[in-house]
């Protein structure tokens, strides 16, 4: 395929605007000409950043997807249960797919996007951008090379910021499950996706315990109302305070220059005048008590690999920081690493400790620790020199076994732990 490889992009918020962003990093080979949302605000956003023609700008995904094939790479960065609706006529038009994580929450839609899949022509990518990463490529390296021998146990940690699930997963748009994904699947499914990978190794059983601690009406501190800046008289001392998340807090107000959330709760050129107003009766400025939240707060799932191996992994909201904690042991020594500080700590037994600082080794570790340039990266090198899927690859296949893991530890988490054996959840049974 010639470059640059033309891009239409079906959702244009914080991911699809992340995709489209790779332009810049690859100017000679994408080009972003098409977009797609409901948010007209963003559409014009869009229009201006990449000089998209205005019969290109569309209200909705499903108003691209009536045209007749505009681009040769469809980025699918919509709501989580409508990904495989819009991927499904892309793929039929002849489209290559970039999918932003999940494919779907419901297993038969996610083995019906498969089987249509064989019969189209396009390549379909999953965005678990983990897996492009300096960090876990090598880990990866360090683990094939069995300096460490085999692995006996995992423990893993998800840890998500107090911040972020007040701003994702209470206030946000996948506070709800029955409107998008449960919590392991939404936020987990990249977790579930890169741990199998590391150790190439199939999940045989799992099981699961969390629930909601905090984010529930009876949780509310005497004095608080439904919006945070309405009166509330709990807001002085509360931590989940919309506009010291959104507005003052050093690590992610945008008094302070961080736009991100911010620009989520205003929409496109964020200001402070703007993310005031936002808070005032919008989503984001919700008392984080009083909101329609249903997802968990803290999960713990417990995995048994196919050859006996063990693996604990936790996902939890009260955390400072937002990254991600490994540690794998084996019968030769221990590996500990976490994407906070980007070091890998190496303790082969009886041998001096060896320390592997990432950042020494990439040149961009922005956006999932340099994984979202990543897999566009990947996806182009793909396109444009014919070539097929590597090791590293997340294709759909690769991709639903997370999804059949993220599942299992939910219904297994709704069945109070039970242990779901996976073969027999796989089937249905």
């Amino acid at each position: 395929m010639k470059a640059p490889i033309t891009f239409a992009i079906a959702g244009f918020g914080d991911r699809g605007s992340t995709y489209a962003s790779m332009q810049k990093l690859f100017p000679d080979r994408m080009k972003v000409v098409a977009v797609a949302d409901i948010n007209p605000e963003k559409v014009q956003k869009a229009k201006e950043l990449y000089g998209i023609k205005d019969e290109l700008c569309f209200t909705s995904a499903e108003e691209m997807l009536a045209q007749d094939k505009l681009a040769d790479v469809m980025v699918v960065s919509t709501m989580d249960r409508q990904h495989v609706n819009h991927a499904i006529p892309a793929l039929e038009k002849g489209y290559n797919i970039l999918m932003e994580k999940p494919i779907s929450p419901d297993l038969q839609e996610c083995k019906r996007i498969i089987e249509v899949a064989k019969h189209c022509p396009g390549k379909i990518i999953v965005c678990h951008v983990l897996r492009y990463t300096t960090f876990y490529n090598t880990l990866k390296s360090i683990l094939d090379s069995k300096k460490i021998g085999d692995v006996v146990s995992v423990c893993a940690n998800e840890n998500v910021g107090y911040w972020h699930q007040a701003h994702s997963f209470v206030r946000g748009n996948w506070r709800n499950s029955d409107q998008t994904s449960p919590m392991i699947l939404q936020k987990c499914c990249h977790d579930m996706d890169i741990y199998t990978w590391l150790l190439g190794k199939k999940c045989k059983a799992i099981s699961s315990v969390g629930d909601t601690h905090l984010f529930k009406k009876e949780c509310a501190p005497e004095g608080a109302t439904p919006y945070c800046l309405g009166g509330c008289k709990a807001k002085e001392n509360c931590k989940f305070d919309a506009e010291k998340i959104y507005i003052t807090n050093p690590a992610t107000g945008i008094r302070n220059g961080n736009t991100w959330m911010a620009g989520v709760a205003c929409g496109v050129n964020p200001t402070e005048e703007r993310t005031y107003e936002a808070l005032k009766n919008g989503q984001y400025g919700r008392c984080v008590y009083m909101c329609d939240n249903n997802v968990v707060d803290h999960q713990q799932t417990n995995l048994l690999f196919e050859d006996g191996t063990t693996m604990s992994f936790t996902m939890c909201a009260f955390t400072e920081k937002c990254y991600r904690y490994f540690k794998a042991m084996g019968t030769n020594g221990e590996i500990e690493a976490d994407m906070l500080s980007n070091k890998i700590h190496v303790r082969v037994f009886g041998e001096p400790e060896e320390i592997i600082d990432v950042k020494l080794l990439a040149n961009d570790l922005k956006g999932h620790g340099g994984g979202d340039s990543g897999i566009v990266n990947d996806f182009l090198d793909m396109l444009i020199n014919e070539t097929e899927a590597t090791e590293r690859t997340t294709t759909l296949e690769h991709s639903l076994e997370s999804h059949f893991m993220a599942l299992a530890a939910e219904e297994s988490r709704l069945r109070g732990g039970e242990l779901i054996n996976m073969d027999a959840f796989k089937n249905g049974k």
